[in-house]
């Protein structure tokens, strides 16, 4: 049977790597979005509004996917407008796919936040999960999209019969220009600037962070295992951490990333130092950089997410995910993440986004 592949999110870092792991392995794949993008060749774009039963009801009238995979979320200004909104998209999205009875599978990414809290009360003492993360870990006692998202997931697999899969990824190392979460790219803006300035590539988290063991996604260990979720029978009406599978600590890979770039790296001096305050002033400096070196993208926010990577490397604990659940089911991708920098870091520089 053919299988047609509805991804929610297709401009975005997980949702391009997916776009392209489907297409590659012959599926017939569909973006959606409210302004679809059509870099990935292949991909047949669907322009609508998640917020709008109207928008998607004309959208997808002549869209009968067998597999639905939910990439992409809105943020605002308060925890319960992301339920309402986020959970929305999700239930209105499902509402108008049911009439169609095509789909078999719903996989859904959300996040440690799922463990971790949401933002506005983020990995904060006295409520901090033990490590390594684990799937069978309860939900926290406080409100949080990621599970209004879920129980719109599980509701709706009741009512139409189809399975799901949940995907739990830590920090996502992609390329994506305009994403509101990209550490990543978010340091080499940072280190391309210190090396055309001659700062310091300064260390801007905790102290917890920079000694404690992490672990972080690649986008493309993400795709496949979303793939491989989709028919897996392992894998149905499942939750599943997702990450490279290597530990790490800052302390050792900070000094790597400042040695890719040429720049001076410093780490923890008693001192956080956000980046959101680092790169408060450098508007100017990137779009300078961005001329001198004929730069795709001059607008320094559209590349860095600097809020986001401070949310990250400031936590007070260290954060590392079990990935046990995910391998004994038969997912054994596995993927450096020394090498998931580096290989996006090269692709910056190719894609003219970086000098």
């Amino acid at each position: 049977m053919d299988k047609i592949a509805l991804i929610v999110g297709a401009s975005g870092i997980i949702g391009s790597n997916l776009a392209r792991e489907l297409l590659a392995t012959g599926w017939t794949t569909y973006g959606l979005a409210r302004n679809p993008k059509t870099d990935v060749p292949g991909l047949q774009p669907v322009a609508a509004d998640l917020l709008s039963p109207e928008s998607l009801h004309t959208a997808l009238a002549h869209v009968a996917p067998t597999h639905v995979f939910l990439t992409s979320w809105m943020r605002n200004d308060t925890e319960a407008e992301n339920i309402r909104v986020n959970g929305g998209m999700v239930r209105n999205l499902l509402a108008a796919l049911a009439p169609k009875h095509s789909v078999q599978h719903v996989a859904l990414v959300t996040g440690l936040k799922h463990y971790l809290g949401p933002f506005d009360s983020y990995a904060r003492a006295g409520s901090l999960p033990p490590t390594p993360l684990r799937e069978e870990q309860p939900r926290l006692p406080i409100e949080n999209f990621y599970y209004a998202q879920e129980d719109e997931v599980y509701a709706a697999a009741a009512r139409d019969g189809f399975t799901w899969s949940i995907h739990r990824p830590h920090t996502i190392i992609g390329q994506a220009v305009g994403n509101l979460m990209n550490m990543g790219t978010t340091l080499a803006v940072y280190a391309s600037i210190c090396k055309e300035t001659g700062r310091p590539f300064q260390w801007p988290g905790s102290e917890a962070q920079w000694h404690g063991l992490s672990d972080v996604t690649d986008a493309r260990i993400i795709a496949k295992q979303l793939v491989w979720a989709a028919t897996a029978e392992t894998a149905r009406n499942e939750a599943f951490n997702i990450v490279n599978g290597d530990y790490f600590r800052w302390s050792w890979l900070w000094p790597r990333l400042a040695a890719w770039f040429g720049v001076e790296a410093a780490g923890f001096d008693g001192t956080v130092h956000p980046l959101e305050t680092e790169l408060a002033g450098d508007a100017d400096v990137w779009r300078d950089i961005a001329t001198r070196h004929q730069l795709a993208v001059p607008d320094l926010n559209k590349l860095a997410s600097p809020w986001h990577t401070d949310l990250d490397l400031g936590r007070p604990i260290e954060v590392m995910t079990d990935m046990s659940k995910s391998r004994r089911a038969g997912f054994t991708t596995f993927q450096s993440t020394e090498h998931s920098f580096f290989d996006l870091f090269a692709q910056l520089r190719t894609d003219r986004l970086i000098p």
